[in-house]
């Protein structure tokens, strides 16, 4: 497996695995990522946004898998957000967000100093991650948030020595 920043080729194929691995969940409604308006075309959003990266994971078919992005938080300075972390039924179980995570926290702690996402209670395996990977529950969203259907949000302290 390989990771490697997203292309303007892997746009559909990265929507489809967010939008699949949502209605997996029954969770294809409005607040959550399945309405987002880059979604279809993420490689460009990200290009656009400062301090800001989408990667995809590609298996040995080089066939996208997965991906992971990191964009600022609103108008929030020195806070990105994790965005967007999904990984194929078929690519579980095999690391691969974990790996995603580190990558993506690798660049976090280059251009901030607090690492921000919100998810759902329902996602156990990847709280668990987050978790594992030093982020804190927080009590309710940040101010500015924009999926007004999450019910589980996490912060972490970004530091040179994680």
């Amino acid at each position: 497996m390989q990771i490697r920043e997203i292309k303007e080729k892997d746009n559909q194929t990265i929507e489809r695995i967010i939008r699949r691995s949502l209605e997996s969940f029954n969770l294809n409604i409005p607040g959550t990522a399945y309405f987002d308006p880059q979604l279809s075309n993420l490689a460009q959003y990200y290009k656009e946004q400062p301090n800001s990266k989408y990667w995809v994971v590609v298996n040995e078919q080089n066939e996208v898998v997965g991906g992971v992005g990191i964009a600022p938080f609103g108008q929030k300075p020195g806070i990105c957000e994790l965005q967007k972390l999904y990984i194929t039924p078929e690519a579980q179980g095999m690391g691969l967000s974990n790996d995603l995570m580190k990558v993506a926290l690798g660049f976090a702690k280059e251009h901030y100093t607090h690492c921000y996402l919100e998810t759902l209670m329902k996602l156990q395996a990847a709280n668990l991650l987050y978790i594992k990977l030093g982020f804190q529950q927080l009590e309710k969203p940040l101010e500015g948030s924009e999926h007004n259907a999450t019910d589980a949000w996490f912060i972490k302290e970004l530091s040179i020595l994680d």
